[in-house]
């Protein structure tokens, strides 16, 4: 399985930056996997940042909640997060990862998700 995440770089804040991320390898077609995006900056613990299900539901981390949106493509194995407004505060590194026997309620837990990409930096200058 690999997930590659691409997309990220410098920006200044109040820019945007879409992300995005290629699957391939699954056992199983690609709409079978719930995929997220966590992210995590130097010292912090990898946090959520959103998630959406085959269906299009989705989730999102609080301190991004209306300036990021998640989309994904089932048909091109691939998902995306355009995010808006950006901040200082979202300089991290944002990571691609993919379950296919998610607990919704448990979304937020990176621990539940079996593949990972490798990230890419992120960073909001001020």
């Amino acid at each position: 399985v690999q997930l590659q995440a691409y997309g990220g770089g410098l920006v200044q804040a109040g820019g945007s930056l879409r992300l995005s991320c290629a699957a391939s390898g699954f056992t199983y077609r690609f709409s079978a996997y719930t995929m997220a995006w966590f992210r995590q900056a130097p010292g912090k613990q990898r946090e959520l940042v959103a998630v959406i299900k085959t269906g299009g539901n989705s989730k999102y981390g609080e301190s991004v909640k209306g300036r990021f949106t998640t989309s994904r493509d089932n048909a091109k194995n691939t998902v995306a997060l355009q995010m808006n407004s950006l901040k200082p505060d979202d300089t991290a590194v944002y990571y691609c990862a993919a379950d296919r026997n998610l607990i919704w309620g448990r979304v937020q837990f990176s621990s539940e998700y079996d593949y990972w990409g490798q990230g890419t930096q992120v960073t909001v200058s001020s």
